[in-house]
């Protein structure tokens, strides 16, 4: 097997891209590839078949590379919230822990990281490893199990990825280089520069500025492409989730948000925007809300009345529009929600937005499952990861149609702890109707088959824009012909 690290200047970058594309490329060259990420830190996490928890990012890379998501592709993830993480060790969610509790672990974690390395020698012929923000952090490098560690075990080689959108490329990428310990610099495979805007020509001298000064090859550059973009892993990368022209799609953006992509699919239809919000005013014109998911529910309620965003949905709903809550959010439109002892994050009782006829208490114990969803003509995959159950107190409709748990009373309150909901062309049409959005046209296939079309646009695109010779001289690539 060969290993290549997929390493970054910084967060947001396009290391997850890179490997998604990556793998899209490779698999379609007859290549057995699979993805990796040793830790993750992400409030958008993913449910495997066996329902494990693993990044968001590790989900989509898999589907790139032709395989199912398993949680050997993301052995540790850390789920932020109030200057804690809850840890998730192969699948499993364990305690909240500080930075400093974490790092104690690191020994014990380090091996969880080298067995499912051992678990990859034996299963694909190329593992990409993607990296985390930056692979020299001074300051935690002796600590780092995600970056070069898990190269050097493999004996891989990297690839180092800047983003000229931030400014300042050549000193991101040549400064990270002479960074690194002078035994990983010799492993280097080549340099991509990505998310360029404007006319290519003005950077075609690149090759010869990095030649002065690191003896790496340049690989080219990338043009920042939004029609390119499968989802995004972290709030760093929000932007990409918003897109389209029309009527409003409004998502809280609440500060402990999770499981952002559920609005994606609205991105590729016609007759709609999707934005996010922070304040009243931008509801003003929004035909539906989303309440999405969060990773402490109690202080992100707090956080709506503080706004007074809470009085806003209501007044929204008041006027016609549709309001969908979903896990968190879902909880947030009940009575009551109560957390005892803080299982999920903040401990008390509150009082929800009471838009639902339900009541929500936290308990020890996590949900985190698959659910197959049908509604009229379409069938998809969906997932739930929650603590707490939530009790009807009075009699709600379940979505006609549908064979699964989604609520709705009065028409238009919806309430569900599934994600993934709107990947139904069928569904996104009901919203639309009930919510009285003229011209919208849902795009007619299905989410999941839209994306594996992307993926094998990004290999197209990598192939026209970067010299993947070196790549193919690592990977001897005559034995796979």
């Amino acid at each position: 097997m060969k290993a290549i690290g997929i390493l970054g200047t910084a967060s947001n970058v396009g290391k997850s891209w890179l490997v998604a594309a990556l793998g899209a490329w490779l698999r379609r060259q007859g290549i057995r590839v699979a993805p990796f990420k040793a830790q993750n830190m992400s409030n958008n996490s993913y449910v495997t078949l066996e329902g494990g928890e693993i990044g968001r990012a590790q989900a989509v890379q898999a589907q790139a590379c032709g395989l199912r998501p398993i949680v050997e592709m993301n052995p540790i993830l850390l789920k932020p919230s109030q200057g804690q993480s809850q840890l998730v060790v192969l699948g499993l969610a364990q305690e909240h822990l500080t930075a400093i509790d974490y790092y104690d672990k690191i020994p014990t974690l380090w091996q969880v990281v080298v067995d499912c390395l051992e678990f990859w020698r034996r299963q694909c012929d190329v593992l990409l490893l993607e990296g985390a923000g930056s692979p020299v952090e001074l300051n935690l490098m002796a600590r780092d199990i995600v970056n070069l560690r898990p190269i050097a075990y493999l004996q891989g080689k990297w690839l180092l990825v800047g983003d000229i959108e931030k400014g300042g490329v050549f000193a991101q990428l040549i400064g990270t280089y002479h960074l690194l310990p002078t035994a990983m610099q010799w492993q280097g495979l080549g340099l991509v520069v990505n998310k360029f805007r404007g006319d290519l020509s003005l950077f075609r001298d690149a090759a010869d500025y990095f030649a002065r000064h690191i003896p790496i090859p340049y690989l080219g550059v990338l043009p920042f492409a939004n029609d390119l973009q499968p989802e995004s892993e972290d709030s760093l990368c929000r932007p990409d989730e918003i897109g389209g022209s029309g009527e409003t799609i409004a998502c809280i953006q609440f500060p402990y948000l999770s499981n952002s992509q559920d609005i994606l699919p609205w991105r590729q239809d016609q007759g709609v925007q999707t934005v996010w919000v922070t304040a009243p005013s931008q509801l003003h014109n929004a035909k539906v809300i989303i309440l999405p998911g969060t990773k402490d529910t109690i202080a992100d309620l707090l956080w709506l009345r503080a706004t007074n965003l809470d009085q806003a949905i209501i007044n929204a709903y008041g006027r016609g529009a549709v309001i969908i809550g979903i896990c968190g959010g879902y909880q947030m439109l009940g009575r009551t929600i109560s957390d005892p002892t803080g299982n999920a994050g903040m401990a008390g009782e509150i009082a929800g937005l009471g838009l639902l006829p339900v009541r929500t208490v936290f308990h020890q114990y996590k949900i985190v499952q698959q659910v197959e969803i049908e509604y009229k003509f379409d069938r998809w995959q969906g997932y739930e990861i929650h603590m707490g159950e939530t009790e009807l107190l009075e009699d709600m409709e379940c979505l006609e149609d549908c064979n699964q748990k989604i609520y709705t009373y009065k028409q238009r309150i919806w309430g569900t702890y599934i994600h993934g909901l709107f990947e139904s062309p069928c569904l996104r049409t009901t919203i639309a109707t009930l919510a009285h959005i003229h011209n919208y046209q849902a795009h007619p296939h299905p989410w999941q088959q839209q994306q594996q079309k992307l993926y094998d646009r990004m290999a197209d695109f990598i192939e026209l824009h970067l010299d993947l010779s070196p790549i193919w001289s690592y990977l001897d690539t005559a034995k796979y012909k």
